[in-house]
């Protein structure tokens, strides 16, 4: 997972600040999984490291759906990208299907319930996969919709 977002931060750094940030915070969010991930037979995680998880998932989940998402669709509408809008119609669903095993994730932990290392492994294995799925979802999106302005803001009038 590290490597695929580093990449996508090479593709579109400073493509524009909101996607630079929400690529960091999705690096951070990959390096706090990782944190927790590395360590599946802790005796119950440690309550803080779980903690920064979810607030970090949260963060990078919301900003996609409340900032992201909402920017390229505004740019494919303002380009009048038609297959932008057609991949973005066909891509939300299922991210906005992987947000909500996201936050329903947060809910269990937020209820106490990831104390249990065994159960908290498997729910993060799990959580992990659909990252790793949302990820290559996002990186299709920002990829179709920036090439696509890029040329049409490029080309000359």
């Amino acid at each position: 997972m590290l490597e695929s977002c580093q990449n996508a931060q090479e593709r579109w750094g400073g493509v524009h600040q909101m996607i630079d940030r929400w690529l960091q915070e999705r690096h951070e969010l990959i390096g706090a999984y990782a944190a927790l991930s590395d360590r599946p037979q802790a005796p119950a995680a440690n309550a803080a490291d779980v903690q920064r998880f979810c607030e970090i998932l949260v963060d990078y989940v919301s900003a996609g759906h409340f900032e992201i998402y909402e920017q390229l669709t505004v740019e494919a509408k303002a380009f009048g990208d038609q297959r932008g809008l057609e991949l973005a119609k066909q891509i939300y669903p299922r991210i906005e299907a992987i947000t909500e095993v996201a936050l329903a994730f947060n809910d269990h932990c937020d209820n106490g319930d990831c104390r249990d290392a065994a159960s908290l492994s498997a729910e993060l294995k799990r959580l992990g996969q659909l990252l790793h799925e949302r990820f290559e979802l996002e990186d299709c999106l920002i990829e179709v919709l920036h090439n696509a302005h890029q040329q049409q803001a490029a080309a000359p009038l």
